[in-house]
């Protein structure tokens, strides 16, 4: 019946995106962003019924992907439109609040690669056509994800949804799956096969294979999940697999082939003679059929891959975008407030794409529903950008990515500097510091001399809390000033 009904839906859809075409062959401008609108809709109902299935066949992921995409660009051109006529408003806003530090024209947009220009409502054009091509092809795959197992019941909103999912990475999920429970032809060759992941500094790794470690089809195949870090690759005592390595998994009722499932998280250089030790070893103890993933920044473990290795990519700023704004207003629709909504444009694109500075300050955005609050986040990023390009050359989180210390700025307090010095995760299992970056930076909270704070705690898979090694200096010019006073 759930076939049957999706069919009929499908039809339905194929027959009204026909007619809005028959009707609309040349839209007026001021139309192409409600039709825009009206195909992101449609496409948003595709992707959101994908995301809390669990499709395993890899082209309906791929054309997933493609529309995903799409949807995403498609979204961020329109905001951009859209949101853009508040611009002169939020600049007024900024700028006659007599508290605020800098000027929102004193500094450019780091690192944004443009679309504001006169091009917008070329581009909404071709994205618009682009999705309805590509809804009209989704006939059939509309038809088939009502046969794939539903991961999540209930009616979530997505904001929620996205807080506790794997953002983006369905097709790289499912690509690891496939190869981790592909079982090799009789009379193929002896060995081990390997699985190489790569990509930068949290780009997201080990997220996506402790998500895959979890699957139940992972479970019911392997035996045991055996974790080596990169201070176990490097040990030269490790030669039977089992002493001193963390075994995070062990099947109750083991198969009867006791296969292993061995995943090595590289952190530093790649060293071809621990590889081939662990190889070696790996073959010699290992039972048939058990399998290696290792993880690295390093390009070179490519060549270690029995298959095409997986190279994972910080998102898209269309992506980073819809993540940002989903999780900034939550249930609250953003063309309500559409000032907050150009806003919040600018504030992620200060953030450089990163996973933990957007859960940092979409917390606080959300705690803090109000213009003038907005605005302050937005200079004191913008702030702090300037800061650190006019200083070091560089974006600040450039400088913590290698492990450098980076001067940010208190919103309460703008004659001082908050320093983070460094950046280390921990597990769940770890305890971590009671005080939140975002009370300090953007609170009242001072704490004194060298101190911990908790950046984020991340609710998905593997459960990683990110922490802060701080301190807090008084700027130079005001230390200089007070020294100038004294009698």
């Amino acid at each position: 019946m759930e076939i049957f009904l999706s069919a009929v839906l499908g039809e339905l859809i194929t027959r009204s995106i026909n007619f809005f075409i028959s009707k609309c062959p040349k839209q007026p401008a001021l139309d192409v962003d409600d039709h825009l609108q009206r195909v992101l809709l449609r496409a948003q109902v595709i992707i959101e019924e994908a995301m809390v299935r669990q499709i395993t066949n890899q082209s309906m992921l791929q054309q997933l992907d493609m529309l995903r995409d799409t949807m995403y660009r498609g979204c961020y051109l329109l905001d951009t439109f859209r949101f853009q006529s508040h611009k002169e408003d939020a600049k007024d806003q900024i700028v006659s609040h007599p508290s605020l530090l800098f000027k929102v024209n004193s500094v450019k947009d780091f690192y944004f690669p443009g679309g504001e220009g006169t091009q917008i409502l070329e581009e909404m054009l071709a994205v618009l056509d682009s999705l309805r091509s590509m809804i009209l092809d989704a006939n059939e795959l509309v038809v088939f994800l009502t046969s794939y197992t539903r991961m999540y019941r209930e009616p979530y909103s997505m904001h929620l949804l996205l807080g506790n999912c794997m953002f983006g990475r369905q097709m790289e999920a499912q690509h690891v799956i496939n190869f981790l429970l592909h079982t090799r032809p009789p009379g193929a060759a002896e060995g081990l096969e390997v699985l190489p992941i790569v990509g930068p500094f949290r780009v997201g790794k080990s997220t996506l294979v402790a998500h895959v470690c979890k699957d139940g089809r992972v479970h019911d195949y392997f035996s045991e999940i055996v974790f080596l870090s990169d201070h176990d690759f490097r040990d030269e005592n490790i030669t039977t697999l089992r002493e001193g390595c963390v075994m995070k998994y062990q099947n109750c009722v083991s198969n009867k082939d006791g296969r292993v499932l061995v995943v090595v998280e590289l952190a530093g250089d790649f060293s071809e003679g621990d590889w081939k030790r662990l190889y070696s070893a790996s073959k010699r103890y290992l039972p048939s059929g058990s399998k290696i993933i290792i993880t690295s920044r390093s390009d070179e473990i490519k060549k270690l891959g029995t298959t095409q290795a997986i190279t994972l990519k910080f998102l898209s700023c269309e992506a980073y975008w819809y993540y940002f704004r989903t999780l900034a207003f939550g249930s609250v629709d953003p063309e309500t407030y559409p000032k907050l909504a150009h806003l919040a444009m600018q504030i992620a694109r200060a953030l450089k794409r990163t996973f933990i500075g957007a859960n940092i300050t979409t917390c606080v955005l959300r705690d803090n529903f109000d213009i003038r609050f907005w605005c302050k986040v937005l200079v004191l990023l913008r702030g702090i950008i300037r800061k650190n390009v006019s200083r070091f050359g560089e974006h600040p989180l450039n400088r913590l990515d290698q492990n450098r210390s980076a001067h940010l700025g208190r919103m309460a307090t703008p004659s001082e500097d908050l320093v983070l010095c460094g950046l280390y995760q921990c597990s769940s299992q770890e305890e971590v510091p009671k005080i939140k970056m975002q009370d300090v930076m953007y609170g009242s909270v001072k704490p004194h001399g060298n101190f911990e704070v908790l950046g984020w705690k991340s609710p998905i898979l593997p459960y990683y809390s990110y922490v802060f090694t701080c301190e807090i200096q008084e700027l130079k010019s005001t230390a200089a000033k007070r020294k100038r006073s004294d009698p």
